[in-house]
């Protein structure tokens, strides 16, 4: 049995400008109507970010096997080559001719006010990738086109391969029928603490009772820890702190990495998400969604002293 983890979602670059003032001292109220404003942004960084990137970028730190299942545009020759300089599978990265890569273009001002500009390129065009005939343990789909996700859930539902459905930044998407449709394929429900509202609201459901037809729910909830439904229950999931708040940028698809980390090795739910949350605040302390890197064994000897539980040994 294959323990590769198809990351079905989106590839972007995120590019970090930071102006050095406040918007709202240059943006008038009364002006709105005929908005026309410039901000000078002498700091700025560029990124690799999208989540089906970040989620895979985590899982390799686990010593997993992600396979990252994206479409990219003809842009992305750097992102392709660093993934394949750290031993990450490619061949499922699409390349769209005469598209760019999603892009998202972020403005931040000195109190944390965001203006952000989203290009959403060849994700547009996901649904072309088809995984058909592809062989894995688990799956996930995350946030990408909508037409893409579903395409993904149909493909890995009809092989067989258990898969978490990630709703993430696609919530705008997906109305209480989509929903509905979306669970009736997917084994497991990942969504942060505002998210499960809204599921909730839309559905008609409980995460409880939405986990009765799952084998798990898990909901985010920050420095609180997460809350897991299975097997009738709910558990609470203690967190580990942080050693520092710095971004939480890529939290969520760390803490989807140390999930899907243990479920490919036979972990329970319940230590399956103790990893996701180390995975979580061990992002959490770094700027961006891909700089952090610690070693196997730096994880390790934190999972333990959060935990009392060790990653497996890998053969060497």
């Amino acid at each position: 049995m294959t323990d590769s983890v198809l990351i079905c979602g989106s590839m972007a670059f995120d590019t970090i400008a930071v102006f050095e003032g406040r918007f709202k001292e240059h943006i008038l109220a009364d002006r709105i109507q005929s908005l026309s404003v410039s901000f000078l942004v002498p700091t700025m960084r560029k990124e690799y970010g999208g989540c089906a990137g970040n989620i895979a970028y985590n899982l390799k730190l686990l010593g997993g096997n992600p396979v990252p299942v994206a479409t990219v545009g003809d842009d992305a020759g750097d992102y392709i080559e660093r993934f394949k300089s750290m031993q990450i599978e490619t061949s499922r990265l699409c390349v769209i001719p005469g598209t760019y890569t999603a892009q998202c273009f972020i403005t931040t001002d000195l109190d944390d006010n965001q203006i952000t500009a989203f290009h959403p390129g060849a994700m547009s065009f996901s649904a072309q990738n088809d995984i058909s005939g592809a062989k894995a343990a688990w799956a996930i789909v995350a946030p990408d086109a909508k037409e893409g996700m579903f395409a993904h859930a149909e493909r890995l539902h009809a092989a067989g391969i258990p898969f978490i459905f990630d709703l993430g930044q696609a919530m705008p998407l997906f109305d209480g029928a989509d929903l509905q449709r979306m669970l009736g394929l997917a084994q497991a429900l990942t969504v942060n603490d505002y998210e499960a509202g809204v599921v909730e609201q839309r559905t008609g459901m409980s995460m409880a009772q939405i986990a009765e037809k799952l084998q798990a729910v898990v909901v985010t909830r920050g420095g609180e820890g997460a809350t897991l439904y299975t097997g009738g229950e709910a558990l609470h999931v203690e967190p580990v702190a942080a050693e520092a708040v710095v971004d939480p940028t890529g939290c969520g698809d760390s803490h989807r990495a140390g999930l899907l980390y243990g479920l490919t090795q036979g972990w329970s739910w319940l230590d399956s998400c103790r990893l996701a949350n180390l995975m979580g605040s061990i992002k959490i302390a770094s700027r961006g969604p891909q700089n952090h890197a610690p070693s196997r064994a730096e994880i390790d000897a934190q999972l333990r002293a959060a935990y009392g539980i060790s990653l497996p040994v890998q053969a060497s």
